[in-house]
């Protein structure tokens, strides 16, 4: 007799039933064993991040197999807003996906077609081939898997956060992250997520957001920053990454013992 599978509930619903900011850590390493530590330390969720880091498709399946033991909700990034990149990174078995860079409502609205079946969206069907389904486990997984998703948007430009009430209003939209440093950098301040503009920038869409009844999280390694972020209403964010913590420690302990 075959073992039904039940998936894990999606970020938003994990959002939904938060009484507190959710804070979570990225995975940009690649290694399966800082997946584990770092998804097992008690965070409330972790992003894996195909953007910025050398994932193929087997090191993104590979890290959300690594993950799936512990209670941290992994996310994953994609590089781009593509239709078919979506298709297969739901196809890995992400259920929760970020799309970096979406600048108006219609890359928006791209983003969530791409994430549903028809007819609803355009996701293209696959399941009995597929980790998302757990190759058919889950039963009747192609009329309920859009309840097992859920879609983040970035706004991470001056573009962006000029068009977020428009953003925020696209249904299937169910979180927005704020990048401050792409933000910087779109606003002529490169490296000064802590000017004053972005930070205004900043606070302006995490309160549009509030208003249109959205999830919104934000990136900051600054803790106290990150702390003003949530104390303003943020309900998620990130506040380090395996490599970053690895990189600065390792300095940190040269600093005091190698250096003359």
């Amino acid at each position: 007799m075959p073992f039904p599978v039940e998936l894990p509930k999606p970020f938003n619903a994990q959002l939904a039933d938060a009484s507190r900011p959710q804070v979570g850590m990225w995975i940009s390493s690649g290694s399966s064993v800082a997946a584990e530590i770092v998804a097992s330390a008690g965070f409330d969720w972790v992003l894996v991040d195909g953007e910025h880091s050398p994932y193929s498709m087997e090191t993104i399946t590979t890290l959300l197999r690594a993950v799936s033991a512990y209670d941290a909700t992994p996310m994953v990034r994609l590089p781009v807003n593509d239709t078919v990149l979506i298709k297969q990174y739901l196809d890995l078995g992400g259920q929760n996906l970020m799309i970096p860079m979406v600048d108006s409502a219609q890359e928006a609205e791209a983003a969530v077609a791409a994430m549903h079946y028809p007819p609803r969206g355009v996701r293209g069907v696959g399941s009995a081939l597929a980790r998302s389904s757990r190759w058919n486990a889950v039963p009747n997984y192609l009329t309920t898997a859009s309840e097992t998703l859920s879609l983040t948007v970035q706004i991470e430009s001056a573009e962006a956060a000029k068009n977020a009430d428009e953003i925020l209003a696209v249904d299937g939209v169910d979180a927005v992250f704020i990048g401050p440093s792409d933000l910087a950098a779109s606003m002529g301040l490169i490296g000064q997520q802590q000017h004053p503009d972005v930070v205004d920038a900043v606070n302006a869409t995490i309160a549009k957001a509030k208003e249109a009844g959205k999830f919104v999280g934000v990136n900051a390694f600054n803790l106290d920053q990150a702390q003003a972020y949530m104390d303003a209403g943020v309900d998620f964010t990130l506040i380090a990454a395996d490599v970053s913590l690895l990189a600065n420690h390792s300095r940190a302990l040269a600093e005091k013992f190698c250096s003359e």
